[in-house]
C-alpha cells in the first residue's frame, strides 16, 4: 500500500507508514514497527499516541508489552463527516463575515496550478450556480480529471446547472447531461478553454503534467467574453 495516498486523507507522512505498517502486518510492538517503518522506536510511540487520538489505532497489553492494531479503515470516512459537520456549523459565521461590506476589489484575479487548484475552479462553478458558457472544451480535459468530472457533472445537473460547450476537436459526438454542444473545426484546436459563468472567467491551460488556470472574477469582463462567446457560438456546428 503506498501511504503516500493516506497523506491525502490528512495524515501526516509518518503516521501514514505506521497506519500502512500496521495494516500490512497486523498488531504489532513498537519495536517492530520502528524496524518495519525505519522510523526511531520513540517516534512509533509518538506516532501510534495521534493515530490513538484519531480513532485510527488502539494497543492491547500483552506479557507487559504494548501491542498496536489498526483501527477499521472506515473511521477515515467518519473524521471527514466529522470535519464537514464542523465546516457546516461555522459556515453561516463564515459567510456573514465574508459578505460584509470592506474594501473588496472590484476586479479579482486568482492563479491555480495543478489538479487540486483546477478542482477549486470547477467548485466555484458549482457555488454560483448559473449557466456555465465554455469554449475550447476540450477530450484532454476529460483525460486528466475523467473521475472528477462524472462527479462535478453529476452536482451539477442536480443543482440544474446548464452548460453550453464549444469543443475544438473531438474523436466522436459527446453527450452530456444538460448540456448543448458544438464544435469548431479542428484547425482551431487547442489546450486552452475559456469558462464563462456569473461575473466570472476562468481561463485554462489543460496539460497532462500541471494544467493552470486564471480565474478573473469581473462583470465588465464576463460580459465582453459572454458576447464572444455568443460570436463562436453561431459559427459553431453541431
Amino acid at each position: 500500500m503506498d501511504p503516500l495516498s493516506l497523506e491525502k486523507a490528512g495524515l501526516t507522512k509518518n503516521e501514514s507508514l505506521v497506519y500502512s505498517a500496521l495494516l500490512e502486518i497486523g498488531p504489532k510492538t513498537a519495536s517492530t514497527l520502528a524496524r518495519r517503518t525505519g522510523l526511531h522506536r520513540r517516534a512509533v510511540y509518538d506516532i501510534t499516541e495521534r493515530l490513538i487520538k484519531k480513532g485510527l489505532a488502539s494497543y492491547i497489553i500483552e506479557n507487559g508489552k504494548k501491542i498496536f492494531q489498526a483501527s477499521n479503515p472506515q473511521r477515515f470516512m467518519e473524521i471527514i463527516k466529522e470535519k464537514e459537520e464542523s465546516i457546516n456549523k461555522l459556515m453561516p459565521q463564515m459567510m456573514d463575515l465574508f459578505n460584509q461590506e470592506k474594501d473588496k476589489p472590484v476586479q479579482e484575479t486568482k492563479f491555480f496550478k495543478g489538479i487540486e487548484g483546477l478542482k477549486s475552479v470547477f467548485e466555484d462553478q458549482l457555488a454560483t450556480k448559473e449557466e456555465i458558457l465554455v469554449i475550447g472544451a476540450s477530450e484532454i480535459a476529460y483525460e486528466i480529471m475523467d473521475l472528477y468530472f462524472h462527479w462535478f457533472d453529476k452536482k451539477r445537473i442536480k443543482a440544474k446547472i446548464k452548460t453550453k460547450l464549444i469543443f475544438s476537436k473531438t474523436k466522436k459526438k459527446l453527450k452530456i447531461g444538460l448540456s448543448e454542444i458544438k464544435y469548431l473545426p479542428e484547425k482551431y484546436s487547442s489546450n486552452m478553454a475559456i469558462n464563462i459563468y456569473g461575473d466570472n472567467v476562468a481561463i485554462i491551460l489543460w496539460k497532462k503534467e500541471k494544467p493552470i488556470a486564471i480565474l478573473i472574477k469581473d462583470f465588465e469582463i464576463a460580459q465582453a467574453y459572454k458576447k464572444h462567446f455568443d460570436v463562436m457560438w453561431k459559427i459553431s456546428h453541431k
